[in-house]
């Protein structure tokens, strides 16, 4: 199993930069940040600065959107980094929650966000790719390489991860839902004539390395809100107990009122008492490292191949530390 670490772009860069560091140097093999450049600094500014204080680590967004950056500047932009840095580089990719609400806008239709998967792939491995009706290429790409891993709950986007995607993200660390959504993943790769194990499973969760099991719950009691904003979503398009999407994942949000953007992904974000304790502790990582041991040792089991850690606490360092000295070595080859 692979891990990663997921960080917002807070100011300073340079703290940014410094935890990507840290993580490589404790196993981490991907550093990703959030993408709103409404709420926080300019990812891709402060890839370049990683890239070129690390060595080894595969970095990108979790996730962007094919609005608030049109495809071929994505692509442009990725495959830059490239030509700079080796083929380093990742497109996480969804519909744009945070980025496009804070900014009055919905977020991107399924079928903007499907059309842009290939445009992206193929432009930026220097292949050429249609943006409407025009042909474009980009003429000076050689050998850049760069997978897109597309984020999805809903049973249409599971299905379009599974057609066109090379990775699948999933924001919430439940074996049960993990379960379900893989299966749902690969049934539509296997059904579009695609290898199901040529998608890789990509699991991303708050991690939070304690004993104080409260105190962690509190710090990560934001999660819930943040993944309440998707659900809510499905709920308002299939119904409560449609059976489209499970009861495990919509039931939660019943008491939900709303959202604000400006403390998203914060602890103690003031809309997210509606999370319940058995809801952290179903969707996030929390406890000693063995009890992190176990759960991603169940993930492991359903087909996760990468867990990306959310640093979104008041531990990052001593949890990032203690992964790579207690965890990780847990999962090495």
């Amino acid at each position: 199993m692979d891990f990663g670490v997921v960080l917002q772009a807070d100011p300073p860069a340079s703290a940014v930069v410094s935890l990507m560091r840290r993580a490589e140097r404790n196993g981490f093999r991907y550093g990703w940040t959030f993408d709103s450049t409404v709420l926080w600094q300019e990812p891709f500014v402060i890839y370049s600065r990683v890239l070129e204080h690390t060595e080894r680590l595969i970095v990108g967004p979790m996730v962007t959107n094919p609005y608030t950056r049109a495809p071929e500047v994505t692509a442009s932009t990725f495959a830059t980094l490239n030509e700079m840095y080796g083929n380093r580089t990742i497109c996480g990719i969804g519909r744009g929650d945070s980025s496009m609400r804070v900014a009055g806008r919905a977020p991107n239709t399924l079928a903007r966000l499907g059309e842009s998967i290939g445009v992206i792939r193929d432009l930026a491995e220097g292949r050429e790719a249609y943006i409407g009706d025009h042909r474009v290429k980009i003429p000076w790409i050689k050998d850049s390489k760069l997978p897109v891993w597309m984020a999805a709950y809903g049973p249409k986007a599971l299905a379009m991860a599974g057609e066109l995607a090379d990775g699948f993200i999933l924001q919430l660390a439940d074996p049960f839902l993990t379960e379900w959504m893989i299966k749902a993943v690969r049934n539509a790769a296997r059904d579009a004539g695609r290898d199901p194990a040529d998608v890789t499973i990509c699991v991303a969760a708050p991690a939070y390395v304690g004993d104080d099991l409260a105190h962690a719950r509190e710090q990560c009691r934001w999660f819930g809100g943040m993944v309440g904003n998707h659900v809510a979503d499905l709920v308002a398009r299939y119904g409560e107990h449609s059976g489209m999407v499970p009861d495990e994942l919509t039931s939660y949000i019943a008491s939900r009122e709303g959202y604000d953007y400006a403390q998203h992904g914060r602890s103690g974000h003031p809309d997210t008492s509606f999370v319940s304790d058995s809801v952290i502790d179903r969707f996030c990582l929390l406890g000693p490292p063995a009890a992190h041991i176990d759960k991603l040792r169940q993930l492991q089991a359903l087909g996760v191949d990468q867990f990306a850690l959310y640093a979104m606490h008041d531990a990052k360092e001593s949890t990032i530390d203690a992964y790579g000295a207690e965890i990780l070595p847990a999962f090495a080859d």
